[in-house]
């Protein structure tokens, strides 16, 4: 374990929902080094966190200085920006002795609608966000393979997260909560990807990881399941968006990577985690 303690670790993205939520799950165990975008004051006065904004800067100047062993990679934003900065750090990755963790979506599979997805299935996507998580996950691809982890992730759920804060202002607000009948999905959230990941960097695992729920769950129950789990079923109200007639699937299940037990998850208990 004390081997474990001598990495440096570097999330780009950490001033976003999962970016921070990574930090605060990692800080405590290793040293861990942070960027973010937009100012926020009690950032600015902590040295383990660089002020970044990819689409003008250049990430070697932060990576010269933090020198790290794991970069973490939580960006948000304009997608060909973010397309360099990963052609950036396959370059460093190449050269150095660092693991990169990419943080990529169940999108890279929304063109295939008849069946959840696996680990070593062939990536395909209909949609611009798709697309352009595959462009990242394939040029990691060729980079040598213990140096990198691909995590998909389904949907991601959290107390403090945009969708549960965007359910709660739209009840607040008397605006519908729209949901996807049809759709089929498993899901997340914040504190077991979290911990999820630190398993991951502790354990040096690498390769492809599906980090969902190993059940599946229609979008619109497991929406008015939240809703009831905070108790305001009565002032919520509901628009249907049917984008097929048929149910289509959207779900990154685990199969050929999978972690221990107490790393897995399933719908109901994340259901747990959510408290008003």
């Amino acid at each position: 374990m004390k081997e474990a303690n001598k990495h440096k670790i570097l999330i780009l993205g950490g001033s976003g929902f999962l970016g921070a939520a990574i930090y605060k799950e990692l800080c405590s165990y290793f040293r861990t080094f942070a960027t973010y975008n937009t100012s926020k004051t009690h950032l600015e006065k902590n040295h383990h966190f660089f002020q970044y904004n990819f689409e003008e800067d250049d990430i070697y100047e932060i990576l010269e200085i933090v020198k790290p062993t794991v970069i973490i990679s939580a960006l948000r934003g304009d997608f060909s920006k973010q397309v360099l900065v990963h052609q950036h750090l396959a370059e460093y990755v190449l050269s150095n002795k660092v693991r990169l963790l990419f943080l990529s979506s169940a999108n890279v599979f929304d063109a295939y609608s008849k069946y959840p997805s696996y680990e070593q299935d062939k990536t395909l996507s209909n949609s611009i966000y798709g697309h352009f998580k595959i462009k990242i996950e394939n040029m990691l691809l060729r980079l040598p393979k213990k140096q990198i982890a691909i995590l998909r992730l389904p949907m991601v759920f959290g107390n403090q997260s945009p969708r549960i804060n965007e359910i709660l202002q739209n009840i607040k607000d008397k605006e519908p909560i729209e949901i996807f009948p049809n759709l089929i999905m498993n899901v997340t959230t914040d504190s077991k990807l979290t911990q999820q990941i630190h398993y991951i960097i502790n354990r040096n695992k690498y390769g492809v990881f599906h980090l969902g729920s190993t059940d599946l769950v229609h979008h619109d129950e497991f929406i008015k399941e939240i809703v009831a789990s905070f108790e305001l079923q009565q002032n919520a109200s509901y628009k249907r968006v049917y984008t097929t007639n048929n149910d289509r699937y959207l779900a990154v299940l685990p199969k050929f990577n999978k972690l221990p037990k107490h790393l897995q998850c399933l719908s109901q208990d994340l259901l747990k985690e959510l408290n008003p």
